[in-house]
């Protein structure tokens, strides 16, 4: 018995022993991209990891000229002051609804995109759809700001300058809080729509070709292959990708907001981003936005772990 125990012992290390062997020489194999996988890992470590040592600054006081980790343990003293302040609720509630309704209008766009490119059979003039729809993206968050404000000028804008003709009064959109979140979710959309839809164009080209034709059999039509066919083909992809973008609700875009809003505007457009730049650099209360940020991140946390959890119980597509 203990011969044969050590036999299954000396089998079990030897496997192991050719597995290390084999593991190494698929390394040694494909050192090239383990060398380039190295670059976005070292950015993670450096900008992503790192940067959570200065966490701690939540819970110390923060001195100019002392430690970078605070002089002095203060406890929940810096959650207490945001949570008892109106104005940080405020702020909490436009980051949301702005988040939400982003999320909400702007998440469909880039699907219905890259259905109705897919049924494009002419491939120049998709490369041409797609071309114009990915370009907004490359475009910094400055220039399309500086585009809106020339766009919508109350005087020479474009868009006011229609509104004229029909004999209508300008509109000042960027100074008024009702047109904030409409021209932020909107240029959001044009931004970001092409780009985004690159995903779904990818998911759709796995999709079987023989089930179009099994469903063309059974007499269905254009629509009813869509919604029975491509849709739920690509709808692990599309699952995924809500489950990633809940998870960066309370992450409102900070340039696009503080290039964007005014003294006017601020009872709208004031987020939790541009809040902390405010108390932080401004004022330089460094514990306390730290407190903030560590709030925003452990919410968001919450949520995208509260979505997953409801994809995995009803469509068994999860990040984990």
């Amino acid at each position: 018995m203990a011969a044969e125990t050590n036999k299954a012992y000396r089998i079990t290390k030897e496997e192991k022993s050719r597995q290390r062997i084999a593991m190494w020489k698929r390394v040694k194999q494909d050192r090239v991209l383990y060398l380039i996988l190295l670059v976005p890992i070292i950015y993670l470590i450096i900008f992503k990891y790192v940067p959570m040592a200065g966490n701690v600054l939540a819970f110390r006081k923060f001195k100019i000229g002392g430690s970078m980790f605070g002089v002095e343990w203060q406890g929940l003293k810096y959650f207490k002051l945001f949570i008892t302040d109106s104005t940080f609720w405020d702020v909490f509630s436009n980051t949301l609804l702005l988040s939400v309704l982003n999320l909400v209008f702007g998440f469909p766009i880039p699907i219905i995109l890259a259905l109705l490119l897919n049924e494009l059979k002419n491939k120049t003039g998709k490369r041409v759809v797609q071309t114009i729809t990915y370009l907004p993206k490359f475009l910094s968050t400055v220039v399309v700001v500086s585009m809106l404000q020339t766009l919508l000028s109350p005087s020479t804008g474009a868009v006011n300058v229609f509104l004229n003709k029909l004999g209508l009064e300008s509109i000042y959109f960027l100074n008024i809080s009702a047109w904030f979140r409409p021209v932020y979710i909107l240029s959001d959309i044009w931004q970001f729509m092409g780009w985004n839809s690159i995903l779904y164009l990818t998911a759709l080209t796995n999709v079987d070709p023989q089930l179009y034709e099994a469903a063309a059999i059974d007499g269905a039509g254009r629509w009813k292959q869509t919604l029975h066919v491509t849709i739920p083909g690509i709808l692990p992809t599309i699952v995924i990708t809500l489950i990633l973008s809940t998870g960066s609700v309370l992450s409102v875009g900070f340039e696009k907001v503080l290039l964007l809003y005014t003294s006017n505007t601020m009872d709208v457009a004031d987020v939790i981003s541009t809040y902390t730049y405010r108390m932080g650099i401004v004022n330089s209360q460094y514990s306390y936005t730290t407190a903030v940020g560590l709030f925003q991140g452990v919410i968001n946390l919450i949520i995208i772990s509260f979505v997953n959890h409801i994809s995995r119980k009803t469509t068994e597509t999860s990040l984990w």
